[in-house]
């Protein structure tokens, strides 16, 4: 495998895609925050965070993805004593804890495990090595992914968790999962879900999925957050109500405006004419890595890069969802728009993964 490695050959539309929603994302959390103390530096901390993802970005695709597939062993292991360590010592904030106290810095070790899930499937189905995948194969597939799935649900962060679902699922299908057996799974997975709806889930995650199906049942409780999504973007109209002038956001009656409802507040603010641009973005954005995953030069690269896109695309559809009230309330942020440091980061680490597979899509 070729060795050489030039900034030309980074996929620069993939990357002015992702810098031009990171910046509609930070002129949202400013118009969000700006007279709010507690809040008021989250923009500029976005912009850092963006800066550093850069870095980031460059850093992981400098290194042959080759040989990060072969350090799998030690990246699960390492995620796995990590998260671990975030439920024995982690900082708890409202109710859970997800967090790692550093300098300046709270780290939340699950976003980066999701890279960890999405070269661990990419290994794992590369080394198959035939056309179609066996039942025991894809147990053991899902026990080793069901690892760091279970201590982050046990966190809790269930949002983060569903997130690494659609990498396994993706990885699977493309390797050729027999008919018969998606039919099982999604037996499966219904069984599943009524259970841990009935016996597994916390009494706050219940709720919420109690308040997506009828909101109004709870409109000052637990559809709380649901009402006023809904009624922020529908007082956006078509044009929006423009910057810093929503009323739902500026008013406070949307809580946390600036992470997992800026979509919420954007629609009010840029209304149906700027959700449109925005999601044509995203869309954009998710071709580009797709095209990536086709002119991959193995079965691994193209893991790696549908693995990206499936996980990418999970985040868009359950967080634009839960704005408007189609999905429950998860805690999933949008990628590259809502505030926060480890989402970020780790979001350039996969457009990093895509970048790595693209400067070696020449052989030697």
């Amino acid at each position: 495998m070729s060795s050489y490695r030039s900034f030309r050959d980074l996929d620069w539309g993939l990357l002015a895609i992702a810098l031009t929603i990171c910046s509609i994302g930070i002129m949202q959390i400013y118009s969000a925050t700006h007279d709010i103390p507690i809040w008021a530096n989250a923009w500029w901390k976005q912009v850092l965070y963006v800066a550093f993802g850069l870095v980031l970005m460059w850093f992981i695709a400098s290194i042959d993805y080759h040989t990060l597939l072969g350090q799998i062993p030690i990246m699960y292991i390492t995620a796995v004593i990590l998260l671990v360590a975030v439920l024995l010592f982690g900082k708890t904030i409202a109710g859970a804890r997800r967090w790692i106290q550093l300098p300046g810095l709270l780290l939340q070790v699950s976003e980066f495990a999701k890279l960890m899930i999405i070269l661990l499937v990419a290994r794992f189905l590369t080394e198959l090595r035939r056309d179609t995948l066996e039942v025991r194969e894809l147990l053991k597939l899902g026990a080793l992914v069901a690892v760091p799935w279970l201590l982050v649900k046990r966190e809790p962060d269930l949002g983060t968790a569903l997130t690494y679902l659609p990498v396994l699922a993706v990885g699977v299908f493309l390797a050729g999962l027999r008919a018969r057996y998606i039919v099982i799974s999604v037996i499966l997975l219904v069984g599943i879900s009524w259970i841990s709806f009935h016996h597994v889930l916390e009494d706050y995650q219940r709720a919420r999925i109690e308040s997506f199906l009828n909101p109004e049942l709870d409109p000052r409780g637990s559809g709380y957050q649901v009402v006023q999504s809904k009624i922020a973007i529908g007082s956006g109209g078509m044009w929006g109500r423009g910057v810093t002038q929503g009323s739902q956001t500026q008013l406070r009656f949307l809580p946390v405006p600036h992470t997992d409802f800026v979509f919420a507040t954007f629609g009010e603010e840029h209304g149906f004419v700027g959700v449109v641009v925005v999601l044509i973005l995203y869309f954009w954005l998710l071709m580009q890595i797709v095209q990536n995953a086709q002119t991959a030069p193995d079965r691994a690269g193209m893991y790696i890069c549908m693995g990206v896109a499936a996980l990418l695309l999970f985040h868009l559809l359950v967080n634009v969802g839960m704005v408007v009230g189609l999905m429950p309330v998860t805690g999933i942020p949008l990628p590259l728009m809502s505030s926060g440091g480890s989402n970020m980061l780790s979001t350039f680490l996969m457009l990093g993964l895509v970048n790595n597979v693209r400067l070696r899509r020449f052989v030697n």
